[in-house]
């Protein structure tokens, strides 16, 4: 009696542990978009984002960011956690040029693609905290209408972590090593 009362606790544990895995995507939840939300906000405030931001040279992009990219590293801090934030500005439209870029980034505008760092938040993934917003700064989603913050693409063949997962130095950043 015993044994069969055991069995199927750990059946229903199993079911119900299967349940909140399939529940909870690893992005796009609501502490996700929380986050994200609060993340824009220091951004505008650092001056990373908006009418007044600080700009970079712009450079040819690759996909799927952008025809042309401005970035900008800083640090700061999110609730409580201080960290690197690395803000990738997207362009395209016809006929784009750096000059039209620099000219006229609003016009030019498609996404602003960001990578903060938080401790303790992902360790497979050097602690990254993705996020894709429009250039309004609402959250952009994917083709399945999932919020693009958080952990996107974590043990997934495409998203931002299966694609920085390849960047020389194990730190997630393609232009350098900084972030170990």
């Amino acid at each position: 009696m015993k044994r069969k009362f055991f069995f199927r606790a750990i059946g229903i544990g199993l079911i119900f542990t299967s349940f909140s895995a399939v529940a909870e995507a690893p992005f796009g939840g609501e502490k996700d978009i929380a986050y994200a939300e609060k993340l824009w906000k220091q951004l505008e405030k650092h001056n990373l984002i908006g009418e007044n931001r600080t700009m970079s040279a712009p450079y040819e992009g690759v996909h799927p960011h952008g025809a042309f990219l401005d970035t900008i590293e800083r640090s700061f801090k999110v609730e409580g956690n201080t960290g690197p934030v690395i803000v990738k500005r997207n362009y395209g439209g016809e006929e784009l040029s750096k000059e039209k870029v620099w000219d006229s980034p609003d016009e030019y505008l498609q996404a602003v693609t960001v990578m903060y760092q938080r401790e303790g938040y992902d360790p497979d993934n050097n602690n990254w905290f993705y996020a894709k917003y429009k250039p309004d700064g609402s959250i952009d989603t994917n083709p399945k209408d999932m919020k693009l913050a958080g952990r996107v693409g974590k043990n997934m063949k495409a998203g931002c972590i299966a694609c920085h997962a390849n960047a020389p130095g194990e730190d997630f950043v393609f232009a350098h090593d900084r972030y170990q």
